[in-house]
């Protein structure tokens, strides 16, 4: 059975960490330096940074931030926000990240994906999907941190993605974010059976037990993990001691 991954979700905000609930009402939860070397200590295996800043320089804002972290996070680092370009992609990855988010700009640019994955790899390109479900329950996909929607299906997305070097999915409930009572376990599960890379599940995490439950009913590779870390006494250590006594075997670091 292939290693399971347990990653802090860390959301950038004019310089601080914050958490948000579906997207909206911002509540700080400190320096993204200081979280970065408590989630190192913490045996977390990767670092998801993402600026969702929605003004101003995006990308310059997360790379200035970028060498301070490296100098105290040694696994691997994940950073996006507002990705369009071949140059802005570089400019993180030269300044301490492994890999890239490219979320929007893979609706309009898809070849911002090959042109990534051909200069540095295709295990450095993941692609951020943020989902909402309408009432009648069926889903729909969101760009420009969820103001945007996207007229697309979410299979033909993926398939879009895959097919222009999408390395890996970050797939992200809206409707579940930071709320704390369980992922979207449908959700996740159309992504895995679509998706022929792996799949970061996020958005819902409140206790071990619906990390638990995700991993055995759907098809993910890893968890990402925000209010859960932010809001109680649990942290990366934990939940993959957790998971190991359960029989879910986690990577180690």
């Amino acid at each position: 059975m292939l290693k399971k991954r347990i990653i802090p979700l860390m959301l950038l905000r004019r310089g601080r960490l914050v958490k948000t609930i579906r997207f909206e009402k911002y509540r700080d939860v400190g320096d993204p330096v200081k979280s970065s070397s408590v989630y190192n200590s913490q045996t977390s295996d990767e670092i998801i940074l993402l600026n969702i800043e929605k003004s101003g320089d995006r990308i310059g804002q997360i790379a200035q931030v970028l060498p301070e972290i490296s100098k105290v996070c040694f696994m691997p680092l994940t950073v996006g926000g507002g990705v369009r370009t071949l140059t802005e992609a570089s400019l993180l990855l030269t300044q301490g990240a492994d890999k890239v988010v490219i979320n929007s700009a893979a609706y309009r640019s898809p070849d911002l994906m090959t042109q990534v994955a051909e200069r540095f790899g295709v295990q450095a390109v993941v692609v951020g999907i943020d989902i909402k479900r309408e009432s009648s329950g069926k889903i729909s996909l969101w760009s420009s941190c969820g103001g945007t929607l996207e007229n697309v299906a979410l299979e033909e997305h993926m398939g879009t993605c895959e097919k222009h070097g999408a390395g890996e999915f970050l797939i992200q409930s809206v409707d579940h974010d930071g709320m704390m009572a369980g992922y979207d376990l449908d959700l996740l599960t159309t992504a895995t059976n679509t998706s022929t890379v792996p799949i970061i599940g996020c958005g819902g995490s409140g206790n071990y037990g619906h990390l638990k439950e995700a991993f055995i009913r759907t098809g993910v590779s890893a968890l990402a993990c925000g209010s859960l870390f932010n809001f109680s006494d649990s942290n990366p250590l934990r939940a993959k001691a957790f998971l190991n006594n359960e029989g879910l075997p986690c990577k180690v670091v």
